[in-house]
């Protein structure tokens, strides 16, 4: 009785998400966002949501210009906008034609690229589902200034050609602007290009990130090597940095509230010695006397290395350096005269 009690007893799981999923099939993709129906929603929104942000004073003749096409794509969705020139905000808020929650997220995002320089057409693209956004501060990563500009550079490249190769990389649209960059793309595009920027803005060139991505784009499409791992494909960069030499320091003397003494001038000096009271024909005698000893020393010193070119160098000692043998020695001699007493006879 009791093991028929046992078998009948459903199985105990550790957690709510070890229990089996029957309708959890592999073909399902959890990655899919499926297009909101307004079916799903037809009370609508219970309360107002709204969401704010300025914009610079130079974006302000290009989205007055640009405002009724943001207010038509806005309005397909059920979302007010409004644009206040006097104070330098874009406002957007529900209305009781919404019926997607997550729409006024997708209007505020919306005006967060308008205002950070994004074009309106492409702006708008941001309202689709498939579509995110994400806005990367560069300008607080490095302090200098100089620095700032020419690796906000290296990320555009020579004609933007940088800019294009991480773009078609990742699939993301990329806009370098002032302090920021702004980016729309994948979920997955955008984790890369954020990895990219930061890093770019910390000294790592971009063509490294680019390099790997290529490697990573060939490698997924075998798929005998979508099971396993790429760190063996990918390239190992090393810094290559030579050392500076340390800046020699000046050792700082000790410090006296006294100023130093005076140097003697060229008259001190002459008062000292007694010259200063010779007449001119025994100062000029004096001057040629020394030149004529230092005339003289020179001449010698050249003399002695001439002469130096001719001294033989010294014999080493070869009678004491071999090892001699007196037998050996006299052997040979006593073999050399009979052989020549055989020759002469």
């Amino acid at each position: 009785m009791g093991a028929a009690e046992e078998e009948a007893r459903p199985p105990r799981y550790k957690g709510k998400h070890d229990k089996p999923k029957p309708w959890d099939t592999p073909d399902i993709d959890h990655w899919k966002v499926d297009k909101f129906d307004p079916s799903w929603n037809e009370a609508g929104m219970l309360d107002v949501s709204s969401f704010s942000t300025l914009f610079p004073q130079y974006r302000e003749k290009y989205l007055q210009d640009a405002w009724p096409v943001v207010t038509r794509a806005l309005k397909e969705h059920g979302i007010a906008c409004e644009l206040n020139l006097v104070e330098g905000t874009m406002n957007v808020s529900t209305t009781r034609k919404t019926r997607d929650p997550y729409i006024i997220v997708k209007a505020r995002d919306l005006i967060k690229l308008l205002s950070r320089s994004v074009p309106a057409p492409q702006a708008i693209k941001v309202l689709d589902d498939e579509m995110q956004c994400d806005v990367i501060k560069i300008g607080n990563i490095i302090r200098n200034k100089e620095r700032f500009v020419k690796r906000r550079q290296r990320l555009l490249g020579p004609n933007g050609s940088t800019l294009k190769a991480i773009e078609l990389l990742t699939g993301c649209y990329v806009l370098v602007q002032g302090n920021t960059v702004a980016a729309m793309g994948s979920f997955k595009g955008l984790k890369q290009l954020r990895r990219i920027v930061e890093d770019c803005i910390r000294n790592i060139h971009p063509i490294y990130h680019i390099k790997e991505l290529m490697i990573k784009r060939e490698l997924g499409k075998n798929p005998d090597l979508a099971g396993e791992n790429w760190d063996r494909f990918l390239p190992k960069f090393k810094k290559r940095n030579v050392k500076q030499k340390k800046a020699k320091q000046k050792e700082k003397k000790p410090y006296t509230p006294f100023p130093p003494p005076q140097q003697p001038s060229k008259i001190d000096l002459q008062l000292e010695s007694g010259e200063y009271f010779l007449s001119e024909e025994r100062k000029a005698a004096k001057k040629w006397h020394e030149k004529q000893e230092k005339q003289s020393e020179k001449t010698a010193e050249n003399k002695r290395k001439r002469e130096a070119a001719f001294v033989p160098p010294k014999e080493p000692n070869n009678l004491k350096a071999l090892p001699f043998d007196a037998n050996k020695s006299t052997k040979i001699a006593k073999e050399e005269i009979e052989t020549i007493t055989v020759s002469v006879k």
